[in-house]
């Protein structure tokens, strides 16, 4: 794997297991049969980790070549169709679940790139994209405007978590904890910018100055 070490790899199944999730309850909710759950879950869940690894040369991409994350993918699937009453009593499941995938893709997508010898700038990028892929692949293909084309903190939650895992990488910080503040970073913004309807600020037709990024 180049050097990619395995723990780096848990990480990417738990984003893959929470991606598939977020993936599975939206499907749910629109009325999809066994199958079409199954197979939105799957893509939601591998689709920025392709992206990426056909970007960095890991060639065939973990997520067609490694049986786990099918796996993983078809188990959070299964554990969603047949729990979602429970995972209801959480406020906006698909939401939960959708800032625990972006925020572990965005520091496994890092760290792969990095292992692989790519730049700092190309981990950041790669990272952020990992993370945000499978939220736009999920919104596309059940008809909705994708969250990063909204004001919602979102693609920029998963770039302070890659920033955070690249520069400490850089500075020498240890790898017992990096990874997982930068985790708590990107989840963190994701999910009081969601408690606290924090927006980034947006521009009018009109060319007038942007608006403040909190809404009322």
């Amino acid at each position: 794997m180049t050097g990619y070490d395995e723990a780096f790899v848990y990480l990417d199944l738990v984003g893959t297991y929470a991606f598939a999730t977020s993936g599975a309850l939206a499907a749910k909710e629109r009325g999809f049969d066994l199958f079409g759950l199954a197979a939105i879950a799957y893509i939601v869940a591998c689709g920025g980790g392709i992206l990426r690894d056909v970007c960095i040369g890991a060639i065939p991409p973990a997520g067609l070549s490694n049986w786990r994350y099918l796996v993983t993918a078809l188990v959070a699937a299964a554990v969603a169709a047949l729990t979602g009453p429970w995972l209801k009593r959480f406020a906006h499941p698909v939401l939960l679940f959708d800032a625990l995938g972006l925020a572990f893709f965005a520091v496994s997508g890092a760290q792969k790139t990095l292992a692989y010898g790519h730049g700092a700038q190309l981990a950041v990028l790669l990272g952020m994209t990992t993370a945000v892929g499978g939220g736009v692949t999920r919104d596309v293909l059940l008809r909705r405007v994708p969250t990063i084309m909204q004001r919602e903190i979102y693609a920029s939650a998963a770039l302070a978590g890659a920033v955070f895992e690249v520069v400490g990488r850089r500075l020498g910080w240890s790898g017992t904890w990096r990874p997982w503040v930068a985790i708590a970073l990107c989840f963190g913004l994701r999910f009081v910018a969601l408690r606290r309807s924090w927006n980034l600020p947006r521009f009018s037709a009109d060319g007038s100055p942007p608006r403040r990024g909190v809404s009322p």
